[in-house]
């Protein structure tokens, strides 16, 4: 498939242990990254770095580039190609897998967890599909971006541990700077692995790989009664969760296939994603998502129905009794719905600085997004600056003027202070923790689009790291960069591309 790379003996160290290529033979297909012509360093992200075990020095010489850009191969290494399906769009797909992605291997973190580290656009594999395994520089760069935007707002993410140009181009649309991505993960097992082999009824596979999720993700459940229910269970809950805290920051996925979720709870293939500007439930910037089907407001939705193919997969190897099998995981995907809206419920109140998500409070967080919808109020900025208000009453006209219809803000915003005065806390209090969960820097998709453009047109890289920058506090006021809080031009008819 791919050139043969020399193995470095000397360059960046890394303590691989890889237990996915260790214990799941079969489930993925050997191949070597593609060398490329002239790679170049975009970024190391140190801190990453550092709590994985690496020296970022070491990664950012020319050994390093090289492993970065698919030259060579550090020692310890085991490339992959994962095996998967999926449903894309509500369509199964029986194979896809890792079309432009290989995994090097596993490392032990600082924190005693194990994470893979996996080439993005590192050249064709068995599963390209006709494809160039090829990744442009801007899909690279705006991974890199919102993954760690991600990581900074609190939100379980793949990570981007590095960057780097390629010197070639890859077609799309037009010829385009070529990059590749070091990510980061907990780990790359998808609802689509385990859909994989249960479509071909290898249920003895499906169980090994359960095993595996169970040992790595959820050691926990190993001694329970029904391991596989109880797994079933486990991601529903972190789902639920991750789900929840996209809402909570308008944060859209894009493309929700069953091969885009991970079973270990964390948020995974940024392609065509963004955060939304002015608030509406059926917010879609995806480029082939024509019908809506991944819209922000569908996310949950879409995660329960996702969760219900991953229930299929288990049913086989859930006991021998297959209708208390089925009864038994139908049960478990009937408690999403609660755990879902309990955390998102939480989240809202949180955001509008009320402590509980008693049913009249979380009333009071939907009445002001209706008021939202028909003012096409900004989302990120009206939580964050109705903190001010909740501090001073005289502060009201910056949260005031995000609302074409300022009465109906106005006869809200006198219930909302009302219902605060109750809490008994002060103006500072309730802001504080408003400011907490309320972030004044996300990834806007016109910023994300001018560091896209500043580094395709003219080779400018100041842009993607001053927004990174930006992005690692975004909680914290920073004046020296109040221009990336403020409101965003008119995006209307935004689209937002996979990359591929």
């Amino acid at each position: 498939m791919s050139t043969t790379q020399p193995t470095l003996k000397t360059g960046p160290a890394f303590p691989f242990d890889n237990s996915y290529a260790r214990d799941l033979a079969g489930f993925y297909a050997p191949v070597l990254p593609t060398p490329v012509e002239a790679p170049a360093l975009v970024k190391v992200n140190a801190a990453l770095a550092e709590l994985l075990g690496l020296d970022p020095a070491d990664l950012a010489t020319p050994e390093g580039v090289a492993v970065f850009a698919g030259l060579a191969v550090p020692e310890g290494a085991e490339p992959i190609a994962l095996a998967y399906a999926g449903h894309q769009f509500g369509h199964f797909s029986p194979q896809l897998g890792d079309g432009r992605a290989i995994l090097l291997g596993e490392v032990v973190g600082r924190d005693g967890l194990r994470r893979d580290i996996q080439l993005k656009g590192s050249g064709p594999t068995p599963f390209s599909r006709r494809g160039d395994g090829r990744a442009a520089l801007g899909p690279v760069l705006r991974e890199y971006i919102v993954s760690e935007a991600m990581a900074a707002l609190g939100i379980p993410t793949t990570r981007a541990l590095a960057a780097v140009t390629t010197g070639e181009r890859v077609v799309r649309d037009r010829a385009l700077p070529g990059g590749v991505l070091a990510r980061v993960a907990a780990s790359h097992i998808r609802i689509g692995t385990f859909q994989f082999f249960a479509s071909r009824k290898a249920f003895d596979a499906v169980k090994q790989l359960a095993d595996y999720t169970i040992a790595r993700h959820y050691p926990d459940l190993a001694g329970a009664e029904n391991p596989y229910l109880a797994l079933l269970d486990g991601v529903i809950g972190r789902q639920a969760a991750l789900v929840a805290r996209w809402l909570c920051v308008g944060f859209i996925h894009g493309v929700m296939n069953t091969d885009n979720m991970s079973v270990s709870g964390e948020t995974i293939d940024y392609g065509p994603c963004a955060f939304m500007d002015a608030y509406d439930p059926n917010t879609v910037f995806s480029s082939i998502d024509e019908m809506g089907r991944y819209a922000y407001g569908n996310q949950p939705d879409i995660a329960h129905w996702n969760l219900a193919r991953f229930a299929e997969c288990l049913i086989p190897i859930m006991g021998e009794d297959r209708e208390a099998a089925i009864a038994a995981a139908n049960a478990a995907l009937g408690t999403f719905p609660a755990r879902f809206y309990a955390a998102y419920h939480a989240g809202l109140a949180a955001k509008i600085g009320l402590p509980e998500a008693g049913e009249a409070d979380v009333a009071l967080a939907h009445d002001l997004l209706n008021v939202m919808i028909g003012s096409k109020a900004d989302f990120t900025l009206t939580f964050r600056r109705l903190g001010a208000l909740a501090e001073d009453e005289d502060a009201g006209e910056p949260v005031r003027d995000l609302f074409l219809d300022r009465a109906a803000f106005d006869a809200w915003a006198e219930r909302w202070r009302a219902r605060l005065a109750e809490t008994g806390r002060s103006g500072a209090d309730i802001r504080a923790g408003m400011d907490a969960v309320n972030p004044l820097f996300i990834p806007r998709n016109h910023l994300v689009e001018e560091v896209i453009a500043a580094a395709i047109e003219r080779g400018d890289l100041g842009p993607f790291e001053r927004l990174n920058t930006v992005l690692a506090h975004p909680y914290e006021e920073q004046p020296e960069f109040t221009a990336y809080a403020g409101l965003p031009p008119s995006m209307e008819g935004y689209r937002t591309f996979c990359g591929t």
